[in-house]
């Protein structure tokens, strides 16, 4: 591994809250290696969760969905997972990490209602990932 923070973000379906969550880091600070995973992967990320991340200049179309098991033999030097308790059974990571974080979010996969309802819920999310993703950059990476 070279000298470079990495950063694995863990959740189910890596659709939604991990895909964001890998956008706002890799914002913040392009030297970091950030990955994203799910234990259960979904075929695509979520159009909204692109919609709402392209709202604020993050463009995360490019993101697929990736199976934990591709990591397995890499070593991090955190994991994050991003499920929110109340709602899901976090995964968990057997590869060699330094630091396991948990941030949990609800997933607005589950959102339902009209359109515009559903869209606001995926905004709320995001910029709760924000806020708490750069609180997590400045007190442990940014230092």
């Amino acid at each position: 591994m070279n000298d470079k923070t990495s950063i694995l973000i863990l959740c189910t379906g890596n659709s939604c809250r991990s895909q964001m969550a890998k956008g706002i880091l890799s914002n913040l600070d392009t030297n970091l290696i950030v990955e994203s995973a799910g234990t259960f992967p979904s075929e695509k990320v979520h159009p909204f969760a692109i919609a709402v991340m392209n709202e604020i200049g993050i463009d995360i179309s490019s993101y697929k969905p990736t199976n934990v098991n591709q990591f397995i033999n890499q070593s991090f030097n955190y994991v994050v997972t991003v499920c929110d308790d109340a709602n899901d059974n976090c995964p968990i990571f057997l590869g060699k990490v330094a630091n396991r974080l948990h941030i949990g979010f609800r997933d607005p996969a589950k959102a339902v209602g009209t359109e515009e309802e559903i869209l606001s819920f995926f905004r709320i999310i995001r910029d709760k990932i924000i806020v708490d993703f750069s609180k997590f950059y400045k007190q442990i990476i940014g230092n």
